[in-house]
């Protein structure tokens, strides 16, 4: 009888027949080696494509919470709690300042800081 470990050789197959099933141990090892299918996430999973510098000033801003955006040079973080979602960043001063998708989308937004 024939084993793995009797070949000296890490990893070597060595066929071994299983009189019970009448398969051999290198085809009951190839069956459980094989790969899981590969799979699409659901469209919820994807990361969100990012849009093109260049959009039209009607884009409308993403609805992903914890998405960042840059708007007039600063960042905004979308949170969503119990009430409306809403960006919130910081002004000129530094002071906290909430925004709508709205008036987000007005004063325009990208996903890259500009320079």
């Amino acid at each position: 009888m024939s084993t793995d470990y009797d070949s000296g050789v890490v990893g070597a197959e060595v066929p071994s027949s299983d009189p019970s099933t009448g398969t051999t141990a290198v085809a009951a090892a190839d069956a459980a080696a094989k790969p899981f299918p590969a799979t699409s996430a659901p469209s919820a999973l994807r990361a969100p494509q990012p849009q093109s510098p260049s959009q039209p000033p009607e884009a409308q801003p993403p609805t992903t919470p914890c998405t960042v955006v840059w708007s007039r040079g600063r960042p905004y973080v979308l949170e969503s709690g119990a009430g409306r979602p809403r960006w919130m960043g910081v002004d000129h001063h530094g002071r906290p300042q909430a925004l709508t998708g709205e008036e987000l989308r007005r004063q325009g937004w990208s996903y890259r800081r500009s320079s």
